[in-house]
């Protein structure tokens, strides 16, 4: 072998370069073919070991990891034949053989640290496979562990370029701190707002936030160190800054969804003049409804029982309680409420009055429903208020609804001639003596 590169050196010898450049070639052809032989054999295997473990094989569902790991570390190879044979390469200067193989030092360095950073990739997507995943997110943890690889690697490049050592360019790192500080200041809130959100647990994803101060109204579909990506309703997307959620107040829906009922807080405004006393033949009309059995019974002998401590003052109807409209027909709409299949009858029901207000009497209907999903919780909510509406004329009350006074006074008048005569026309007939209403009066 020494026999033939020395016999190729003299037969090159009139050309000085000609014997370097061909062994220049020789080094990258000799890099090619073990960068060939890596991934054509050695990686065909290492990829069908890893293929039989059960955390990367996948099923139909889930089809498995891409291994991006192994293609970046056979990247190594050639780098490494080339850093080894450069310094071999006859008439090649120092200084040069010596940049070189520093480069392929530097190019080795990020190409570990991009393999490690797309093992912790693989490793966020094997987590997420987990039940729990979505209440202690990982993610923001491993981008922060890989952007401490990366200025490491940074580092490690600027001390081979420069010929020093790691740790005198560390050391030189620590009078610019300040600056480093002020560089990586977001970095730093975001990583201490990730750790809080992930530790209390107050962000996760898929709850429903709302945070008006940055028009998010939606799920969250992402929680990462810098930014929680929440879509919205309308199908956008909002990035919601890490450290906003600490600093900032918003509304998560979780504990609605987790509850099982969703609350209904909405009011019919009555018309005040429609509230009246029952004479006695209404109060026994409305022994039909069976909703109203135990509460007429219970009032007819309360009131009965105060009525007869007046004695002779009792004669006065005005001395006397009576059972009024809009109080039956509050029982009535609290023993719908709690009849009604689609309320959840384990939380707060109740049917209140509020301050009247210029439009009317408001009766508020608090309930939960028994189904928090939106189009469940709109059809039932809308069936209750259709049917209260509808039942309203029964009990002699009105919904008050703004309209004009101004009575409704349409008047068809008769069409005029198409030429009709003007003004002035008018006055030369007058002048002319004709039928004008000042000569006709004359």
């Amino acid at each position: 072998m020494q026999e033939m590169l020395q016999a190729l050196q003299d037969a090159l010898s009139p050309w000085p370069w000609a014997y370097t450049l061909v062994m220049l070639a020789a080094l990258l052809l000799l890099a090619w073919l073990a960068n060939l032989i890596t991934k054509k054999v050695l990686l065909r295997g290492v990829r069908r070991i890893l293929g039989m473990l059960p955390a990367l094989r996948g099923g139909e569902a889930n089809p498995g990891i891409r291994l991006r790991v192994v293609p970046r570390l056979a990247n190594v190879v050639p780098a490494l034949v080339i850093a080894a044979g450069i310094t071999l390469v006859p008439g090649l200067p120092g200084e040069i053989a010596q940049f070189v193989r520093n480069l392929c030092n530097v190019f080795i360095v990020f190409t570990v640290v991009l393999a490690i950073g797309h093992a912790f990739d693989h490793a966020n997507e094997i987590y997420e496979r987990r039940p729990d995943a979505r209440d202690k997110p990982i993610k923001g943890y491993l981008q922060v562990a890989k952007i401490v690889l990366f200025a490491l690697a940074v580092l490690s490049a600027i001390a081979i370029l420069a010929g020093v050592k790691l740790l005198h360019v560390l050391t030189g790192l620590g009078a610019a701190s300040a600056v480093l500080m002020l560089i990586f200041q977001d970095t730093i809130l975001s990583f201490a707002a990730s750790l809080q959100i992930s530790g209390d647990g107050r962000v996760r994803i898929g709850d429903w936030i709302e945070m008006p101060s940055q028009n998010a109204d939606g799920d969250v579909i992402d929680i990462a160190l810098h930014t929680v990506t929440v879509q919205n309703f309308d199908k956008t997307i909002t990035t919601i800054p890490t450290k906003k959620l600490i600093s900032d107040s918003f509304k998560n829906w979780r504990g609605m969804s987790e509850s099982g009922g969703r609350r209904i807080k909405r009011a019919i405004y009555l018309d005040q003049h429609s509230t009246r006393f029952l004479e006695p033949d209404e109060v026994a009309r409305f022994r039909r409804f069976r909703l109203l059995d135990a509460y007429l019974d219970g009032k007819s002998s309360e009131i009965r029982s105060w009525n007869d401590k007046l004695a002779g003052h009792g004669a006065e109807p005005v001395n006397r309680r009576r059972v009024t409209n809009l109080g039956t027909f509050r029982a009535y709409v609290e023993q719908y409420l709690r009849n009604h299949p689609g309320v959840h009858q384990g939380m707060s029901l109740m049917v209140r009055q509020l301050q009247p207000t210029d439009a009317g009497l408001p009766l508020e209907i608090y309930c939960f429903s028994n189904d928090v999903r939106w189009a469940m919780y709109e059809g039932i909510q809308a069936d209750i208020f259709d049917h209260l509406l509808a039942i309203l004329p029964e009990f002699g009350l009105r919904v008050f609804q703004a309209h004009s006074d101004a009575p409704v006074d349409v008047r068809l008048h008769a069409a005029q001639p198409l030429l009709a005569q003007r003004p002035h026309d008018a006055d030369a007939a007058g002048d002319a003596g004709g039928d004008t209403p000042a000569n006709a009066g004359a």
